[in-house]
């Protein structure tokens, strides 16, 4: 064994070591449409009034971290996304109305001396709110509706150290807040007091108002044992407004937790029940392990020895990516369980590229041994895993930066996934067959490493000789007619935009019996929701998506489902503002965009420009084919459906990315080919690379289809685009991408 191989098997063992001590020591965080519970982004919305400095969202993130741990929720995670929004996750929660609504209240405590009551002809002017010159309005109710004009505030929620809630049935206050002061606090508090004990007893100026957001929650008169002038002494203070528990609760939590320094806004709130979580594991952990088991057999059936090496090397690859999840502390979620699944079939890529090359190398050369065939492999073979591999991570790189929620995690797991991918077949995959194919018995035995033979599909192009560009221009017809075809169902049949993409409101129940969509648009209609979209998915599913929608308009949805069933479980409860929604329509088009751009200008660097034309055309029509599909299928187009789109991307270009390699490589090493027709060159490039298509293209549909199968209904549309993508995605780079870039290439001369 040479001292190279000695050092690979070396780094192998310790990333394999490494990786195994950081998956059993280091838990993955699940995110929350795996483990249930609630997700809710609020975005700032400073005013005129308010403080809007460079660290106004993080001292907002402290004061909401504030809430919910008085909330008592086990786990959550606050996070800042962006330079106006607040992702807050709370694990176990599954009403998110009430949850926004304590975090969402500004809770602007203060105190304020009454100036007296105000006639009814100023209730307009209470009822219009602040005014942009004044912090509070001059005119507000009290707790029985009469009208108080206020005098400016005298004291904030600041002066408060802690509020609690208090039950006191002796004396009948019922559930009442305590409020205690700090500091200069106490000295105002007491001045306050004394001021208004100043008055005469029934005086409306001897009342303090208790103003809580622009609402009185209390303004009790001064008692008359308070002398003028003295005020009341202690620093502390009662606030009475007839509370039940969680009202006196839910005041003291929010004063406690203080203000938020700008007013909030819900965007989107997400609530998964934790059933469908434990399903959605336990769906993609049967994904996983039927499709490694297809993938694997198929492998060891088509390359024997080495397949059965690649199969080891791809339980290490899922070995490997969980642990860099782990260790980078990144969110699991459902999309980022597909990512994971579908990486075994990228990784099984890098296996094909290196022994259909060490199968040409034995080949070429009459018979060398195993093992330099296999390292000739490996050597000519870096190049196209290189090119593929950074396309896919492209793609996953702006599924990161422009893509949001548990598509944002796909894009992070696929990336790891990519490049985990790439450790097992060039470190770990390479480090066993350099073991395996130094054994002295199959020196004499090359037919059991499997590159001792060219393999069927290379042998029935051998025995057939296809010319398969002969006529480039009829493959490019092919193709303008599916792109025809699929503009047609774009056209006539439109495309559903998800809610994300709308904004509005969408709710998936679980329903005792299957239901007929068209009687549960019926219900909904006589309900007085007559543009509701339902969709069944699954046996016993139903989907019902509507626009914005009420807490009071979303039970009555409930209710109607409810009504044609003995049974309707929430699932899952996904609300969009219209203003996020337009945010992330704007930014799907700009992902495809760039996507589309940096793999133009990677292309182009890596190999000419004409071949990267070629190839982003050919990537331009797998999207308008993909989305064609959809829209004749009537299938959401929604931020899932992003992701496999940019994935198909990814994908698609890995194709056309080995047959310009191969392209390339003929060009520059035989000078034979100067005088050979640029089609000719093209074509017995096609040719040496499609065993290599054929096999990956197989091995990620045996991937998808399992992920299809067992992946649950969450996955189905997902799958279904990858698998669509796939086949359009190996026609295109094919016959589309080749053939284009031979006619552009003769057309120049």
């Amino acid at each position: 064994m040479t001292r190279a191989q000695r050092i690979r098997g070396l780094l192998a063992l310790a990333i394999v070591a490494l990786s195994l001590y950081v998956a059993m020591s280091v838990p993955v965080h699940l995110g929350l449409d795996l483990r249930g519970g609630t997700q809710i982004v609020l975005e700032t919305r400073p005013t005129a009034d308010d403080d809007d400095g460079p660290d106004t969202v993080d001292r907002t993130v402290e004061v909401l971290r504030g809430r919910v741990d008085a909330l008592g929720v086990a786990e959550p995670t606050i996070v800042r996304s962006g330079s106006d929004r607040i992702v807050v996750e709370l694990p176990g929660v599954q009403d998110p109305a009430e949850a926004a609504e304590v975090l969402g209240r500004t809770a602007r405590l203060s105190f304020h001396h009454v100036l007296g009551t105000a006639p009814d002809a100023d209730a307009t002017e209470a009822a219009a709110g602040p005014r942009p010159d004044q912090s509070r309005p001059p005119v507000l109710p009290d707790e029985s509706g009469q009208l108080l004009r206020l005098d400016a505030a005298v004291m904030t929620g600041k002066d408060v150290e802690k509020a609690a809630a208090r039950f006191d049935a002796q004396s009948g206050a019922g559930w009442h807040v305590t409020v205690e002061f700090k500091d200069a606090g106490r000295d105002r508090w007491a001045a306050l007091t004394g001021e208004a004990a100043c008055r005469p007893a029934g005086d409306p100026a001897r009342r303090v108002a208790i103003v809580l957001d622009d609402r009185i929650v209390s303004s009790p008169q001064v008692d008359p044992s308070v002398r003028c002038g003295a005020g009341i002494g202690g620093g502390s203070t009662q606030i009475n407004g007839a509370f039940d528990d969680g009202e006196a609760r839910e005041l003291a939590l929010l004063v406690n937790g203080g203000a938020l320094p700008v007013p909030v806004e819900t965007v989107e709130e997400r609530t998964v029940g934790p059933t469908l979580g434990a399903q959605a594991i336990t769906a993609s952990v049967w994904a996983a392990a039927v499709g490694s088991t297809l993938t694997a057999l198929f492998v060891i059936a088509v390359y024997r020895l080495l397949g059965a090496l690649a199969a080891v090397a791809l339980l290490c690859y899922g070995l490997i990516s969980y642990a860099a999840l782990a260790a980078l502390g990144a969110t699991l979620t459902l999309p980022g369980l597909a990512g994971f699944v579908l990486a075994i079939g990228m990784a099984v890529d890098a296996n094909v590229l290196v022994f259909e090359r060490a199968r040409e190398e034995y080949a070429a050369h009459h018979r060398p041994t195993p093992r330099s065939a296999l390292a000739a492999g490996f050597r000519n073979a870096l190049s196209a895993i290189a090119d593929s591999n950074i396309t896919t991570l492209i793609a996953a790189g702006l599924l990161f930066l422009l893509a949001s929620g548990p598509v944002r995690g796909f894009g992070v797991t696929l990336g790891i996934g990519v490049l985990a991918s790439m450790v097992s077949a060039l470190v770990i995959t390479r480090a066993l067959a350099d073991l395996a194919v130094s054994r002295p018995g199959l020196r004499r035995r090359p037919h059991l490493t499997g590159i001792a033979h060219t393999g069927a599909v290379r042998d029935r192009l051998a025995r057939g000789n296809p010319r398969l560009l002969r006529h480039p221009r009829r493959w490019l017809a092919a193709s303008a007619a599916a792109l025809v075809l699929a503009g047609a169902g774009i056209a006539l049949r439109g495309l559903d935009f998800g809610i994300e993409f709308t904004g509005g409101r969408q709710v998936e129940y679980a329903t005792a019996t299957p239901v007929d969509p068209d009687r549960a648009r019926a219900a909904l209609a006589d309900a007085g929701f007559p543009h509701a979209v339902v969709q069944t998915s699954g046996e016993n599913r139903l989907t019902v998506r509507t626009g914005q929608l009420t807490t009071a308009q979303a039970n009555a949805v409930g209710t109607a489902v409810g009504d044609l069933t003995s049974r309707a479980d929430e699932l899952r409860d996904e609300t969009i503002g219209p203003s996020l929604g337009k945010e992330l329509r704007r930014g799907a088009l700009i992902a495809l965009a760039v996507a589309l751009g940096a793999q133009l200008v990677y292309l182009a660097v890596r190999f000419r420009l004409l071949l990267g034309t070629a190839a982003v055309a050919a990537l331009a029509h797998d999207v308008v084919i993909l989305v064609g599909v959809f829209a004749w299928l009537g299938k959401p187009v929604d931020g899932v459906f992003l992701a496999a789109l940019l994935t198909v991307i990814g994908y698609s270009v890995n194709d056309s990315v080995v047959v310009f390699d191969r392209l390339r490589e003929l060009t520059r090493h035989a000078d034979k080919e100067r005088e050979t027709p640029f089609r000719d060159i093209a074509g017995r490039a096609l040719q040496q690379t499609l065993p290599r298509t054929v096999n990956t293209g197989t091995g990620a549909a045996l991937i998808l289809t399992a992920l299809a199968g067992f992946g649950g209904d969450s996955l189905t549309d997902f799958a279904l685009a990858l698998l669509i993508g796939l086949a359009v995605g190996t026609y295109s780079s094919m016959f589309t991408a080749t053939p284009l870039a031979v006619v552009l290439q003769e057309r120049r001369r």
